[in-house]
């Protein structure tokens, strides 16, 4: 007999996961993926005690959250669909995506 699937929690950053938050921790963004309808408010809260920012990979993209202090806040609606992915200016290798649908 095979087991269904895999230990629970053993592909849980890879899975996307929908809502409208994102915890910044461990110099993570948590969840990794998040999917949202157009219109969804998303908020950023970041936990750690190193400041992080909320950027828009490459240029010209709508995420440009300044330095978060701990327990600072950064929000953005998105309207349209498509894949938004974004990183810390401050620490390049936290990446993230928000997938965004009708």
């Amino acid at each position: 007999m095979s087991m269904p699937m895999s230990p629970s929690g053993a592909s849980t950053q890879a899975a996307a996961v929908t809502g409208n938050a994102v915890a910044i921790r461990n110099f993570a963004f948590f969840p990794a993926t998040l999917k949202v309808k157009a219109g969804t408010k998303v908020t950023w809260t970041n936990q750690d005690t190193d400041a992080h920012t909320v950027t828009s990979a490459g240029s010209g993209g709508p995420l440009q959250s300044a330095a978060l202090a701990t327990h600072a806040t950064y929000s953005y609606t998105f309207t349209k669909p498509g894949t938004y992915a974004y990183l810390c200016a401050i620490h390049p290798f936290m990446t993230a995506t928000v997938e965004v649908s009708r």
